[in-house]
């Protein structure tokens, strides 16, 4: 309830900076154009997305031939969720890592890399698995793309209020001793979507904590996430994902290796302080890392690397 309210409350403060800017204009009509193309952008996106998203990462759907276990685990998880089953892809990449898309729960779809499948036990890839499809519950692309399309919005109407400033737009206020000036509405149209970007990573940040619980409970224990968890941020940084940026916040940990600013401008919250709420216990205290994988020897990862070479032979 509190990842909740967060929500809520973020998109709150995103709807007043809309205002906010919108006013500097002076007056509606640009703050309703802003959103009406900021809202085309993101319905096709939200139609879309999926397709797009699946083809640029080359995902193959996975079949009852290839891979009957992921697919027995997600249909047990589906039914515990009350969800219809999702279609599974799986990427043919080595970084362990998964994401839920689908504009619905009757049009979602759960990918994973070969790396997570290889890397994974069979309590870990369930908890990852069940933290997708708390995605998909909790309607986490559908909040997504309102925050994008406010963001979008700001970021429209903050380039409108720039380019009324440079043409003089400023000046007008100045001489009726109202508005911002030519200063005032060229720093706004540079900290507002600074602001509307942190504000729609600070959703998301809050929807995967509310994916963890939700996952959690899916699955019938935290234990299985937070192992996972603790695999994928090691693996994530000693094998980078090439990803697209404009992607990222889909997956189940960052696939971007950048460092900068990480806990302001990333989309994800650190991996310690998930795994840290899943167990109950302070941050700091969640274990060593995982051992690497072994060299020989693991039956899950012959069979995952063979099932790999046949994706890639086809």
């Amino acid at each position: 309830m509190g990842n909740q309210l967060k929500t809520t409350l973020l998109l709150a403060v995103m709807t007043a900076l809309i205002m906010i800017v919108g006013n500097l204009l002076g007056g509606r009509q640009g703050m309703m154009i802003a959103l009406v193309l900021a809202a085309g952008m993101n319905f096709f996106s939200y139609w879309f997305s999926d397709k797009i998203v699946l083809k640029m990462y080359q995902a193959r759907e996975a079949t009852h031939q290839q891979a009957p276990k992921l697919l027995e685990m997600v249909q047990t998880l589906s039914r515990q969720a009350g969800l219809p089953m999702p279609k599974v892809y799986i990427i043919p990449k080595e970084t362990p890592n998964a994401f839920a898309t689908g504009r619905n729960p009757e049009h979602a779809v759960v990918a994973v890399t070969q790396g997570l499948l290889t890397l994974m036990d069979r309590q870990e890839t369930m908890g990852v698995l069940a933290h997708e499809l708390a995605h998909v519950k909790n309607r986490d692309i559908l909040i997504g793309t309102i925050a994008a399309t406010m963001a979008g919005a700001i970021m429209l109407l903050a380039s409108m209020a720039r380019w009324s400033a440079i043409f003089g737009g400023g000046h007008r206020n100045d001489n009726n001793g109202g508005g911002m000036g030519v200063i005032g509405m060229i720093a706004m149209s540079i900290v507002a979507p600074m602001a509307a970007m942190i504000i729609q990573m600070a959703v998301s940040r809050s929807r995967e904590y509310l994916a963890d619980a939700t996952g959690a409970g899916i699955a019938g224990s935290p234990e299985g996430l937070a192992r996972a968890l603790e695999k994928l941020g090691t693996y994530s940084r000693r094998i980078p994902m090439d990803a697209n940026p404009s992607t990222a916040h889909m997956f189940i940990v960052n696939p971007l290796s950048g460092k900068s600013l990480q806990s302001l401008f990333s989309t994800h919250p650190p991996v310690e302080e998930r795994i840290s709420r899943l167990r109950g216990v302070p941050p700091g205290s969640v274990g060593p890392a995982p051992p690497p994988p072994p060299k020989g020897g693991d039956h899950r990862q012959a069979a995952g690397k063979a099932f790999w070479d046949r994706l890639k032979g086809e």
